[in-house]
């Protein structure tokens, strides 16, 4: 089945020559089409243009049955790419949300067994299928608000059989899933309390027995290491990721989030895809990005929910760097993957304009994850990941609007995103 959306207001993120990244003051441009419209063809994006272009023999060329829609009045945006989630998880932490308006710091509640050893804990005692059938649920809800690809991470197991156990849970979501979804292997999230005192031999475990097992059944296709302040050194990281680079994945860190790491040296060092949350980024760090092919990564929703400092994003594209937003969702620091809300945090938060932050949530967050190549823009061979927003009078409404939800209907692989019921495996 075919789809003609016609008389689209405006068709945001154009590409005629698709491009992998923007960077510095290229962040600001975003190419538009007033009065268009949109033919999918397959999972595909097969044409596009202005409504005086949609011909007769454009329409008979699809050869297959066509479904139109009327988006008078409404735009057409690609769908959003979440480069950095953990939403395959075991159960909430709302007494840790307390704790933290207690005034107890991240590290204050991991110390004592909260944090991301508590959601290990949770995880062993559930089942592939329970951790699978809510993960769905939670695909579904941010498909619902515009998502079409996001990256998933392991790091709630922190044991090998529990790693591979989330990881399998991953898999399984690609192959039932029509987002787009990479997995990452994230063992080195923390040290489980069974290695307190004992990092090294975790560290050991993690190079010796988890990197090959996950290698072996094909499971993670990005390592990544939780390298910042009381969690793992950035000579421990370079070890993790030296092991994953042999067994074929590619670097992404977890860096500067509570300090000056060194993570995002490290990653650069190691050709990371990207470094993720950066509140501490200085002027070594940002010297360190430029001219590497390593997107940094913020993620606004982490940062506001933990009530941290904001990292320099302004003075990061200014000095010519791109900049991709994520969602962080996961159930202790970023309980939500709703992008619609990350991008109005990159226009509050970080004094992005509203084409900058379109721009890191759809291309350069695609390009975050690897899949620059078929999303994060319109353009012809692309995958069908786009959604039709409720009539709204400008792209700045988008940003604007924070509290409610723009969508109003959401396609992926040419198809129209539908509730997920519980114990079905199809969006």
């Amino acid at each position: 089945m075919a789809i003609l959306v016609k008389n689209i207001k405006k068709l945001i993120q154009v590409e005629n020559q698709p491009v992998e990244l923007r960077a510095g003051k290229e962040m600001q441009t975003l190419i538009c089409i007033d009065d268009a419209f949109l033919i999918t063809k397959g999972e595909l994006i097969f044409e596009f243009g202005t409504m005086d272009q949609l011909t007769d023999e454009m329409i008979e060329s699809i050869d297959e049955p066509i479904e139109e829609i009327d988006a008078a009045g409404k735009m057409v945006f690609p769908s959003f790419c979440d480069s950095h989630t953990h939403l395959v998880y075991a159960g909430s932490r709302e007494i840790e949300y307390i704790d933290k308006i207690k005034g107890l710091s991240y590290e204050e509640i991991a110390k004592r067994g909260g944090g991301i050893n508590n959601s290990a804990k949770r995880l062993a005692e559930s089942t592939e299928e329970e951790l699978f059938n809510a993960a769905m649920e939670r695909l579904t809800e941010i498909a619902l608000m515009g998502t079409g690809a996001v990256e998933i991470k392991s790091g709630y197991g922190l044991d090998t059989e529990n790693e591979l156990k989330m990881l399998r849970v991953i898999k399984r979501l690609k192959e039932s899933s029509p987002l787009i979804i990479k997995s990452n292997f994230l063992g080195a999230h923390a040290v489980p309390l069974a290695y307190k005192g004992r990092q090294t031999e975790y560290v050991d475990l993690i190079i010796n027995e988890m990197i090959p097992m996950v290698a072996a059944e094909d499971l993670a296709d990005f390592i990544d290491v939780f390298c910042d302040k009381g969690f793992f050194t950035p000579e421990e990281t370079e070890r993790i990721l030296m092991q994953g680079i042999k067994y074929g994945m590619r670097p992404k860190i977890h860096a500067n989030e509570l300090d000056y790491s060194g993570g995002i040296q490290v990653g650069v060092k190691y050709n990371a895809l990207s470094v993720d949350h950066l509140e501490y980024t200085g002027d070594e760090e940002i010297e360190a990005l430029l001219g590497s092919e390593t997107m940094p990564t913020f993620l606004p929703g982490a940062a506001f929910f933990l009530g941290m400092i904001y990292g320099p994003v302004r003075k990061m594209i200014d000095a010519g760097l791109p900049i991709a937003l994520a969602s962080d969702y996961n159930p202790g620091s970023s309980p939500s993957g709703n992008m619609q809300l990350i991008l109005s945090m990159g226009c509050v938060n970080y004094k992005m304009l509203p084409e900058e932050a379109i721009n890191a949530t759809t291309l350069n967050s695609a390009y975050a994850m690897g899949v620059s190549d078929i999303a994060g823009s319109i353009a012809k061979g692309k995958v069908a990941n786009f959604f039709i927003t409720k009539p709204i009078p400008t792209i700045e409404f988008m940003p604007y609007a924070y509290g409610s939800n723009k969508v109003d209907q959401a396609f992926l692989k040419g198809k129209h995103v539908k509730p997920h019921y519980h114990g079905t495996k199809t969006v």
